[in-house]
């Protein structure tokens, strides 16, 4: 079994559709839900540099206090953007999925395939039952810039 991580919310649909990608390629990831045991600040930190990514661009909106504490000002630094995240965990997009390939932000939740060690093993649609994975385990959607 590889090791795979995914920071998790299950009242969000994209999460569990993630979730369940995993699953379907055979694993079983250590599921972190990050609003009951938040990352520490050096694991946010990391989190954010190994995906590449501006601490913004894991900023979540909705449903989250970011308009109340203006976290719009593009002024804000990366550490003020970080201690927003840990003082709101809510504040944190998800899910975030780290394996051997990487650690991604999976919005939509099909970019996880990038990023997964096995392929899938079989069909799988998401919670609104549109189809991603064929029976054959191959991507079936039209979005995506490489194939699986």
């Amino acid at each position: 079994m590889m090791n795979i991580t995914i920071y998790h919310n299950p009242a969000c649909g994209t999460s569990r559709n993630v979730l369940g990608l995993i699953r379907n390629s055979g694993e079983e990831p250590r599921i972190i839900e990050y609003l009951k045991e938040s990352p520490s600040r050096a694991e946010l930190t990391s989190l954010i540099a190994r995906m590449g990514i501006p601490a913004r661009e894991l900023l979540r909106r909705k449903g989250t206090p970011y308009d109340q504490l203006g976290l719009d000002d593009p002024a804000l630094t990366e550490e003020q953007l970080i201690d927003a995240m840990m003082a709101h965990p809510i504040l944190i997009n998800r899910p975030i999925v780290v394996t051997s390939i990487g650690v991604k932000l999976c919005r939509p939740s099909e970019t996880v395939l990038d990023i997964l060690p096995q392929p899938q093993r079989g069909a799988f649609a998401k919670a609104d039952g549109e189809v991603v994975v064929d029976a054959t385990g191959k991507f079936v959607g039209h979005d995506r810039a490489s194939p699986i």
